[in-house]
């Protein structure tokens, strides 16, 4: 097992996530059981490979390249139990998408890693990595949140655009009702936001230290992750104040994710050598 492991690659639980979903739409046009048994074969697949990935190479989360891959990662679990749970509807059809998409630009952003793959920390930072560790884990929460609220968000805008046009629901993609969409982006929304607020205050006290470098505070990955919380504001203000219909709420949910990924793909001022 210890020698396969080094030989595990992108290639590995990309190919194995992408044939999940080209069997998982081949299954909308051809309802057959053994097309589903397939695609949860090679979603496990896939995902087994891609834990085996994390755990062997161990990329740095604080780098792009691995906080895209550690996000789809977590994206590809609540993938495949949703498609063990939800038997009916579509779910991978959203899900895998998502985790290509982020494992694709994974890929793309590690030629702006350090040759090193180190992070270039002062050394009181090095003798207490538990906060930043902290700081990591609450802003990996937050992206998943965020990211299973896009899910909702997406699914909410096709369910209600097909309720408009009073389409059959027994044709094309099953998914959940307008409700449960809702509620499921208002709770991945509710835990999302304060997971971003804690690990917001944990980076900026984490970066009081690098105050003598102006251009830390005004990287994008910084303007970005506070641009961020304060669009997350705006839309748990119009969620819970002024009551906009659930269509807006979806749209801004989206606008909150396309935030998230840039972040995400922006470089984290620790991760940068010595500070540069």
């Amino acid at each position: 097992m210890s020698g396969l492991l080094p030989n595990i690659t992108y290639a590995c639980f990309g190919l194995s996530y992408l044939c999940a979903l080209v069997l998982e739409l081949t299954r909308l046009r051809w309802p057959w059981p053994s097309l589903r048994y397939a695609a949860l074969a090679f979603g496990a697949a896939g995902l087994f490979a891609h834990t085996a990935y994390l755990l062997y190479h161990q990329p740095d989360a604080s780098t792009p390249s691995g906080s895209l891959l550690s996000v789809a990662w977590v994206l590809a679990i609540f993938g495949l139990y949703g498609s063990l749970h939800h038997t009916r509807q579509a779910w991978a059809v959203f899900v895998l998408p998502v985790v290509l998409g982020l494992v694709g630009l994974s890929l793309f952003m590690t030629t702006d890693l350090p040759a090193t793959g180190t992070l270039a920390m002062p050394t009181w930072l090095i003798s207490d990595r538990f906060w930043g560790a902290m700081h990591g884990m609450f802003l990996l929460f937050a992206a998943v949140g965020i990211s299973v609220g896009f899910l909702a968000s997406v699914m909410y805008l096709i369910q209600a655009s097909r309720l408009r046009a009073k389409a059959n629901p027994l044709v094309g993609i099953e998914l959940l009702s307008l409700e449960r969409l809702e509620e499921m982006n208002r709770r991945a929304i509710n835990l999302a936001f304060p997971m971003l607020t804690v690990g917001l205050l944990l980076g900026g006290v984490l970066l009081r230290q690098y105050h003598d470098l102006a251009e830390n505070w005004l990287s994008v990955k910084v303007l970005g992750t506070i641009g961020l919380w304060l669009v997350f504001l705006v839309l748990l203000y119009l969620r819970y104040a002024t009551h906009v219909p659930g269509r807006r709420l979806a749209r801004l949910t989206l606008l909150v994710f396309a935030i998230m990924v840039l972040v995400l793909a922006s470089a984290h001022p620790f991760a940068t050598g010595g500070g540069k």
